[in-house]
């Protein structure tokens, strides 16, 4: 027993012993650390710092302006950026704060200069490709802008080198007393559709594809909505984008108007779920399972736009030029406009995420009766009333931003853009604009290079809180906004690490996952609107037609000019041939006939062997937002959604406009476009659709064999299509997605899930009858075997689609 002990006490000795020397080990260790690593990118050298316990990643310039500052807490040291050089840790560096702590802190730093530079946002910059050039470091160095439209390709690697180079270039301008690192940030519309003629699309293959908004929102998917934004963000911010100027999430309620294809529709339900969807994707960043973890270095700003709506434009015209800057209420119905930015976007009842900002619409909001509906008659950005709706009756304190040159006028006398959207102030200075822009709440210029006219506006807003006419200062107004530009800078943490590397964004960008998921967005998005005779149905297609003949017929289009470009003359296939031959043995097209330089007219092939004709028809195209579509020579024509010639005479067509201007002798301009008729530049399409169907008949006549005519419906607007349904054999149709994703329908690859996005109308009529600013007002068309192409419409191979999707949201 006494041996057992003395062991036992031994034992217990050691064990004490051992714990004393780890418990000495531990003393005199040292905390864990952050490291650092040198990183070079084309010729941009900086240092990235890791920091210990889930701590922000740093970057800063290895010989810039910006050293590290250290701090010890709970056995680590982590590294904080010292971005204003005064050799302490400020509330603004510290990662660890909270935004708005942050932000607040930073904007009691900023002169009013740097604050007038931070509402600037820059002008389109289309080439990335050239670097850092004189122009882009003059405004960033004199006029203190930071905030910078990336309207370049998606080339990787130029958007990585200018963003390094332009990252680098600001902080070395840091260098110095008083001065403050303040990154850029980079933004950009939207840059990931398929269709290579979306609006505002970038070019370039290296970006995965989806389809457009509208695409998007004919899914009736929010998940497939969520995977997309999840994908872009991701891919933005490999390119050094930070903030995305979208997604359009106002209601598309004229089927004219030319810009619905960036929007969800016309349904208030869908296009509010699927903003929600994409905020809450965009604003994100996920863990290797997949869970939210909130902001991160996958995260962008959303700025949704364009409040509170721009898609009842009179006769469907479009505000960004003068033809369509009113925007009109016949049915009374704004409150419903404003849903998806309140209920989804901005989620101001706090169920999601908020988005980071708003961009205000163009358009002079007019009532039924002709009256501003707020008393004045002027764009939304000058209008305190529409902007109140935000920042006093719904209390968002995010950025609000103006569309591009809303400060501008177009007999400004340096305007050399050939556009300018101050409507209903254009008679006012440039400063006078921005003063009366700050007045409402909004916080930046989109389009704008120069701080001087922000610090005019400043003197401006100090003249009149002296007189008693404001109640703060100027001071504290650009103190109010600072905080909000500032803040959505920090959100993305681009203040934190403001550097890529090539090697991991050309990993992000494109890669195998979200291609294939593009891809996959784009079939499930392909609404099936005929389907004679199961012409579309299930098939191998290696099997089925890699024996087979396919003819796709040419057509014209007579492109408009446009403010950036001239007009000009296109014809070409209606389908993709190159995409087209992985398909089928032989594909044929047409001949061009040309005289006097200039396409006429084509010859079709012999054609006797033929077993397939696939037709590609676009949207009636009536222009874009920067051809002064539905203006000529100062008269006012109608836009149609028909190809044929379509005169406005009809019962329902107003002879006296909603809207007008005041002219000089005090009467009432007249907008109408009674007995004018419609200019539609792709009215070929329909041409070329009848020349085949001549040639089908032909071919059945003289041999017997039933050639079927398929028609791929390329759509961006609905459209009358009472002109062609009845005369062919199936009919798909689609927003803004790929060639090959509509030949794997039609051919039987996958079965159509996709719905209409927007009512169908039965014909112009019904059009020119239906209300701007209401939706699911119209007549939709019947077709020749009795289905009705209504919203929530499309077919699979066993008839109309009834699911969970149209349970939800087709009443």
């Amino acid at each position: 027993m006494k041996k057992a002990g003395k062991f036992i006490t031994l034992l217990s000795l050691g064990v004490l012993l051992t714990a004393c020397n780890q418990e000495e080990k531990l003393k005199d260790a040292s905390p864990e650390k952050y490291t650092t690593e040198e990183k070079t990118e084309g010729n941009v050298t900086y240092i990235q710092v890791e920091n210990p316990n889930g701590g922000a990643v740093l970057g800063y310039l290895k010989d810039g302006g910006v050293s590290l500052l250290e701090v010890e807490e709970d056995n680590y040291t982590y590294a904080f950026k010292d971005m204003n050089g005064n050799g302490k840790l400020d509330d603004w560096e510290d990662w660890r704060k909270d935004i708005d702590t942050r932000a607040k802190s930073l904007a009691q730093e900023l002169t009013k200069e740097e604050i007038a530079g931070l509402m600037l946002f820059s002008s389109h910059e289309r080439e990335p490709e050239k670097g850092l050039t004189d122009d882009q470091k003059a405004y960033l160095k004199d006029d203190n802008l930071r905030n910078v439209l990336n309207a370049g390709g998606n080339d990787v690697e130029a958007a990585v080198n200018w963003n390094n180079e332009m990252q680098a270039y600001v902080e070395e301008l840091s260098t110095g007393e008083g001065k403050k690192f303040i990154p850029v940030n980079f933004s950009s519309d939207p840059r990931s559709t398929a269709g290579s003629d979306a609006a505002y699309n970038a070019e370039g293959e290296d970006i995965s594809r989806w389809p457009s908004n509208l695409g998007l929102a004919a899914t009736f998917d929010t998940d497939t909505m969520l995977k997309f934004a999840k994908a872009a963000s991701e891919e933005y911010r490999a390119m050094g984008i930070a903030t995305a100027l979208g997604p359009q999430i106002e209601l598309a309620t004229d089927p004219r108007w030319l810009r619905a294809d960036g929007t969800f529709g016309e349904d208030t339900a869908l296009a509010t779920d699927m903003a929600k969807a994409y905020v809450d994707g965009s604003q994100s960043s996920y863990d290797a399972d997949g869970k939210d973890i909130g902001w991160g270095a996958d995260s962008i700003n959303a700025m949704v736009k364009h409040f509170p709506g721009d898609g009842m434009g009179e006769g469907g015209r479009e505000s960004h030029m003068n033809s369509g800057k009113y925007a009109v209420y016949p049915g009374d119905n704004f409150e419903e406009h404003l849903k998806p930015f309140i209920d989804g976007a901005l989620n101001l009842d706090g169920e999601t995420k908020e988005a980071a900002s708003v961009m205000s619409s163009y358009s002079v909001a007019i009532d039924k009766d002709g009256n501003p509906l707020f008393g004045v008659n002027k764009g939304s950005a000058y209008d305190k009333d529409k902007i109140d709706i935000l920042r006093k009756d719904n209390g968002y304190e995010g950025i609000i931003c103006t569309d591009w040159t809303v400060t501008s006028a177009i007999d400004d006398p340096d305007n050399v853009l050939g556009i300018g959207t101050a409507w209903g102030v254009e008679d006012e200075t440039v400063a006078q604009r921005h003063y009366e822009v700050l007045l409402t709440g909004v916080d930046m210029f989109g389009g704008n290079n120069a701080i001087q006219p922000v610090l005019d506006a400043y003197d401006i807003w100090d003249e009149a809180y002296e007189k008693g006419d404001v109640d703060v200062s100027a001071e504290e107004r650009f103190q109010q906004s600072g905080a909000r530009l500032v803040k959505m800078m920090m959100l993305p943490g681009i203040f934190e690490n403001p550097y890529l590397s090539l090697e991991d964004s050309t990993e992000i960008v494109g890669s195998k996952e979200k291609n294939e998921d593009g891809y996959q967005a784009q079939l499930d998005s392909i609404v099936m609107l005929k389907n004679s005779e199961e012409t579309i149905k299930e098939a191998d297609v290696e099997k089925d037609y890699k024996d087979k003949v396919v003819y796709i017929p040419s057509s014209i289009h007579h492109e408009f000019k446009t403010v950036f470009a001239d007009a000009k003359d296109t014809a070409d296939p209606t389908m993709s041939v190159d995409i087209a031959e992985g398909y089928f043995k032989e594909v044929l097209t047409d001949t061009p006939i040309e005289k006097d330089g200039k396409v006429t007219g084509f010859e079709a092939p012999d054609l006797k062997d033929v077993d397939m004709i696939v037709v590609g028809m676009g949207s009636p195209d009536n222009g874009s937002p920067f051809s002064s579509a539905g203006l000529k020579d100062d008269t006012f024509y109608p836009l149609s959604l028909q190809y044929g010639t379509y005169k406005a005479d009809g019962d329902n067509v107003r002879k006296t406009s909603i809207s007008g201007d005041i002219l000089a002798d005090g009467k009432k301009e007249n907008r109408s476009y009674y007995g004018e008729t419609a200019i539609i530049s792709n009215s070929y399409d329909l041409e070329a659709f009848k020349n085949a169907k001549k040639q089908s008949e032909a071919i059945e006549k003289e041999t017997g064999k039933k050639v079927p005519v398929v028609v791929v419906l390329k759509a961006k607007n609905p459209v009358v299509v009472s002109e062609f349904e009845k005369d062919a054999d199936a009919i798909v149709t689609g927003f803004s997605v790929s060639d090959q994703a509509y030949f794997d329908i039609l051919l039987g690859k996958q079965e159509p899930k996709g719905l209409l996005p927007m009512q169908f109308p039965a014909d112009m009529a019904t059009v020119e009858k239906q209300q701007e600013d209401v939706a699911h007002d119209m007549e939709s068309y019947k077709d020749s075997e009795g289905n009705t192409y209504d919203f929530g419409y499309g077919l699979n191979y066993e008839g109309q689609i009834s699911d969970e999707r149209t349970e939800k949201y087709v009443k």
